[in-house]
Parts: structure tokens; sequence; C-alpha cells
């Protein structure tokens, strides 16, 4: 039985899920791209072969020719239309965030807890990246022993917008570190505290932050938005006993002129496309079966990075340690 899948957005993101659902899921179709611009909805499902394209997402969430759905459309959309998709009763994998407002996420919360069935997937997809699938290995089978520390940094070419700041490292780029660390710890966070560098120039400066778990554990993450070498994501987790440590990934070497060098990606898509490849698989699973996918993101997760996202700016913006107060986890998402 084949899958009919609409994705929704037909930007970058959402033409690289267009192209997965096509070329990279056995099972699935590529049934509709949605998007306001036509003819971008058009190129997109041309190059992928999708059925049919459309411009209005609630009216494609509820076609009866759709059995489920990607969302890959601009963050503000994301908690609405998941709402969308959860009073149908169809499952979505929608890209992180869920929201930036810990309060939206609640309310997709409890939207899915009165339905009493999951139906959204969070795209936080560096779960399923086997760097980190490793490091949690290693941490589970204690082969580095009790976890310590786990240190990251995420560096990118560029700003996407001139007018990005620290606040916004925070809330758009550290949300994946947010997530992974606590998937692979298995823990929440207790407090978080932000720090800035001045640069000499305009350009926004790296944001570092440190977090301290409820397990006694020391989370370090710096983001650098104009790191300008390259897209560089690293990750350490340092146990009692040894550290696991994320290597960069690289398919060949250049040799000449005395030197030997490697090359960076210019952004995320190519570092992580295995990732979204395991994940998409894993939400037709979840389509086809019913059953939440065992690593995967859900509602509550995306409650957690909001919550945690929202904590690191205030303490960036008053230059103190905050703590991280989170509702009770829902009985529904334990």
């Amino acid at each position: 039985m084949t899958t009919r899948i609409a994705v929704i957005g037909a930007g970058l993101m959402g033409a690289d899920h267009a192209g997965i659902v096509a070329l990279d899921m056995p099972g699935a179709k590529l049934q509709l791209v949605c998007d306001m611009d036509v003819a971008r909805a058009r190129a997109v499902a041309d190059d992928y072969g999708a059925v049919d394209i459309a411009t209005d997402p609630e009216g494609v969430i509820r076609r009866d020719d759709v059995d489920a759905v990607i969302v890959a459309s601009p963050d503000f959309t994301h908690a609405p239309l998941s709402k969308a998709c959860i009073a149908v009763g169809k499952r979505v994998l929608c890209e992180k965030p869920l929201s930036q407002n810990s309060n939206e996420c609640i309310e997709v919360m409890q939207a899915e807890e009165v339905s009493g069935a999951r139906h959204v997937m969070l795209g936080f997809m560096r779960r399923y990246d086997q760097s980190y699938v490793e490091m949690r290995d290693a941490l589970a089978d204690g082969t580095v022993g009790r976890a310590l520390m786990m240190h990251n940094f995420h560096r990118n070419v560029e700003t996407p917008a001139v007018d990005f700041t620290g606040a916004m490292a925070i809330t758009n780029s550290a949300p994946h570190e947010f997530d992974v660390v606590r998937h692979v710890l298995g823990t929440e966070y207790a407090t978080i505290n932000a720090y800035q560098p001045t640069r000499s120039d305009a350009l926004v400066a790296p944001v570092v932050m440190v977090l301290e778990t409820i397990d006694g554990q020391l989370v370090t993450i710096e983001i650098n938005n104009n790191a300008a070498y390259g897209y560089d994501v690293r990750a350490e987790l340092v146990g009692e006993a040894g550290s696991v440590a994320m290597n960069s990934i690289a398919y060949t070497r250049t040799d000449m002129k005395l030197n030997n060098s490697t090359r960076y990606d210019a952004d995320w898509r190519t570092r992580y496309r295995e990732a979204y490849v395991r994940q998409n698989r894993d939400f037709l699973r979840f389509v086809e079966t019913g059953f939440f996918p065992k690593i995967a993101s859900d509602c509550w997760d995306g409650y957690c990075a909001a919550k945690v996202a929202e904590t690191g700016v205030k303490a960036l913006q008053t230059g103190t340690k905050q703590a991280v107060e989170m509702i009770a986890k829902p009985e529904f998402y334990k």
C-alpha cells in the first residue's frame, strides 16, 4: 500500500524533503507540493514527479488523496499546521521548531493529547546522524562511563540575514544542540548562561552557552554564525572512563603545492542528508504502523527546545545564569 505524502513549503528544505520522498522512501509517493509561490511549487513538483501542486496548506491537509504531511514552510506556520493535521487525524513530520514560543508548543501538545494519539513527529534530524547515534550508544553501553560533560560547536559561513542577532543564534541555530544533547545524555537542563564576545566589525558575534543538567553534567554550546570558513559542527561526549568525539566527514583530500587540504560544506544539507533520509523513513513507518519511532522527537521535545531557547535569550540579555523552569512532562509523552 502506497502512502501519499504532501510537502508543504517548496524552499530549500521543502525541495530536499520532496526529493527524499520521491527517491529514497520505498512505499511513499510524492502526491503534492504546496507553496504560496506557484512557480516554485511547480518547479519542485516537476523535478520530483509530484502528482499535483497547491497554494492553500490547510486545504491540502484536508484532501482525501493525502495520507500524511511534511511541513517545511516558515517557522511561524509550524504549530498551526501541526494542529490542523491533528484535527483531521493525519500524521505530520514538522520541521523544527514546533514553535519558538513555548506556550504555543503547549497548545499543540494539548491538542494532541485531546486527540488521544500521536500525530506529530518533529524534525530534529540530528538524532538520526550516525555520530550522535554512536555517542549515545557509548554512554548506554558503559563504554565511556558516566557522562560528565558534552562540548558542542555549530558554525556557519555567514548569517542568513543582515539583521541576525545573538538572540536569534539561540532561538534559530542552537535548538538542534539543545535537543540532541538532551537525547544523547537522556536528561533535562537545570540552568543556562550565555556569553558573547565583541567583534571588530558589525557582524553578529558568536554566542557561547554553558548549561547544567539536572543530573549534574555540564554542557557547552558555541554558535558562530559568521565563522567564514565553512559549515562545521562538532561534538565531544566526555565520560568518567573516556570520551567520544565526532569526526569531520571528508570524502576526498587534495594534495598539491606542498600542502594537503579538505573542503568544508557550504551548509548543513550535504552533511546531514543521510540523517534526513533515516528520519523520513522512520516517519513513513510511523504513518504505516501508528507506532511512534523510538528515537524521534515529539511535541514534548519541541516544547523543551523552545523553553531552553527562551531562557537562553534571557540569560544573554541579563548577563546572569537563569533557571530552566519547565512544566511537568505530561503522562501522554512518557
